[in-house]
């Protein structure tokens, strides 16, 4: 296992580039299997769910072919359905939650299709209902064995239908819709989630042939067509990251230059941030952060003390309340933290309060962030990175910290980061990977 090894305390410079969105790659990588022409994706992110993703992908039976060092071609002409119900395929599925979303596109190809129950971060509750009522309501009919740890799907024909889903999850409303767009009649989705990627996989849908109307909405009608097509598809920069390096530009005191972000598709993100007190501006698609020796919390109208609470897109997304609370740390002011989503995602501020941080956990979803105001340094320490999120916010208070903290169980970072270490050293970061 490699950890990180941080030596912390000094300001960052210079310009850093967003990879391609995790999210978003790995439901496009999912849409390959709706054809059997070639489909090439560019900006894809290097990091180890989309390698886990393309190992999935070339055991069934794509040929996945590299152009560039972002860019493949994907080829599903030659598909065995029979090998996921291997114990290879259940290893390979059971790491990556987005292992799920192969059931949408083969249903909806083949009329059947089979999963392990997948894997991911631990952060909580994650069900899995809304995928399978969707397939229900289309005509599938769902077994699961008696472990609940495979599920079997199958249909004889899907045919196009109203729902309502139970939540706006992502990656349920991605799977539903890759199954819908095969599927025979007019189907629609109400409720339906609208991040960034599932207005890029619809669009990359219909540039397959696939006809979606009301995209980018809570409500999405689908025309099922006979078949798709291949394409070419670009996936956007990950806001993830841009709310990251946003986050660890402020906690640093650092003049940081974030490029290509595509602003447009940001939303909320820059709204939260300035609400933080950071300093920042847009330069054309580019974002430049300017050191600040203080950053004040806005306070409410009502004189309360800030909330940033996550919510479904056009929320603010689940994803980024960790880098928020880590960020606040040193800000000029309170926050409550509020992680309505997820019941775990808020246990890692224990490793925060030994570097000397502020925070009182309040339950599992809620936490006290008391800003420090750049009055007191963190301390470098030894931790461990729980999941993606807490990892790079971990990571991003070790860079602020005062003396040298260690990293351990990166792995977990590498599954949504791509190339890091080698990234922050470009802005001056005193930081190395070690075995």
């Amino acid at each position: 296992m490699d950890e990180f090894i941080i030596e912390g305390g000094r300001p960052l410079k210079g310009v850093i580039e967003p990879q391609g969105a995790k999210n978003e790659a790995l439901q496009v990588l999912s849409a390959v299997l709706l054809t059997k022409e070639p489909v090439t994706i560019s900006n894809l992110p290097d990091i180890r769910d989309t390698q886990r993703y393309k190992d999935i992908l070339s055991l069934m039976g794509v040929k996945i072919t590299k152009l560039a060092k972002d860019t493949f071609t994907f080829q599903s002409d030659d598909i065995d359905l029979s090998v996921m119900k291997t114990p290879e395929f259940s290893k390979l599925s059971s790491v990556i939650r987005a292992s799920i979303m192969v059931l949408g596109p083969l249903l909806g190809r083949f009329g059947e299709a089979y999963a392990a129950r997948p894997g991911g971060d631990q952060i909580g509750r994650r069900p899995l209902t809304t995928h399978f009522e969707g397939f229900q309501k289309l005509g599938a009919e769902t077994k699961i064995s008696d472990d609940n740890n495979f599920f079997e799907l199958k249909a004889d024909k899907l045919k196009g239908t109203y729902m309502l889903l139970n939540e706006a999850s992502v990656t349920g409303t991605a799977n539903i819709v890759m199954a819908a767009v095969l599927a025979e009649g007019i189907t629609t989705i109400f409720n339906a989630a609208c991040e960034p990627y599932l207005y890029q996989l619809c669009t990359m849908l219909n540039n397959m042939g696939a006809k979606i109307s009301g995209i980018g909405s809570n409500l999405l009608t689908i025309e099922g067509v006979e078949e798709l097509h291949g394409c070419q598809h670009r996936i956007l920069p990950d806001m993830i990251e841009v709310g990251s390096f946003l986050g660890m530009a402020a906690l640093t005191q650092s003049e940081v230059t974030i490029q290509n972000c595509a602003c447009q598709h940001l939303g909320i993100i820059p709204y939260t941030f300035r609400k933080l007190g950071i300093d920042f501006e847009q330069v054309d698609d580019n974002i430049v952060v300017h050191p600040q020796d203080s950053y004040t919390v806005e306070t409410n109208m009502d004189g309360s003390i800030l909330t940033i609470a996550d919510a479904p897109w056009p929320g603010f997304t689940p994803d980024l309340i960790s880098i928020a609370l880590v960020t606040a740390i040193q800000a000029n002011g309170s926050v409550l933290i509020h992680q309505k989503m997820f019941e775990s995602r808020l246990f890692f501020v224990d490793k925060l309060q030994t570097m000397g941080a502020q925070i009182t956990l309040c339950d599992p979803h809620r936490a006290i962030v008391i800003g420090l105001n750049h009055k007191k340094m963190l301390r470098g320490t030894t931790m461990a990175s729980p999941d993606i999120r807490a990892g790079v916010s971990l990571l991003i208070a070790a860079l602020s910290a005062k003396g040298v903290s260690i990293i351990q169980n990166v792995e977990q970072i590498d599954r949504g980061y791509q190339h890091i270490v080698e990234r922050l050293q470009t802005l001056g970061a005193c930081i190395e990977r070690r075995k």
